[in-house]
């Protein structure tokens, strides 16, 4: 089984290179997003939908920051600083920062996204 900290690698690095297929691969069928307008996803299913048409949008960019790091025996919190770039539909550019922090927990197949929060920061 891999560490906890090579699969948030592995999470990270499948948001980055927007490989949906190795994104999936890291979420518990129970996972839960919260997005920074408040919003929420509940599921595997609803997660990776949203993913999917984040992920072929190719005008973003996120640059994180790693803010903290605890793991217990069954559980690892990662909570990241991300600097989030884009365009809106009439190309005029989008600047956002958030506070990401994941938890991710130790199942029977390995370490898997149970939570995801991301708030939004003053920029």
């Amino acid at each position: 089984m891999i560490s906890a900290e090579q699969l948030i690698e592995a999470h990270l690095k499948a948001i980055s290179e927007r490989d949906l297929p190795a994104y999936t691969a890291t979420l518990h069928d129970d996972v839960v997003v919260v997005l920074p307008n408040g919003g929420r996803l509940e599921g595997r299913q609803a997660v990776e939908d949203f993913h999917r048409d984040w992920f072929a949008d190719l005008d973003w960019t996120q640059d994180l920051t790693r803010v903290a790091y605890v793991e217990t025996d069954g559980t690892a919190v990662a909570t990241y600083e991300a600097d989030y770039r884009d365009v809106d539909g009439s190309g005029a550019p989008i600047h956002a920062r958030n506070l990401l922090c994941m938890i991710f927990t130790r199942t029977a197949e390995g370490w898997l996204l149970l939570h995801d929060q991301n708030t939004r920061l003053a920029t």
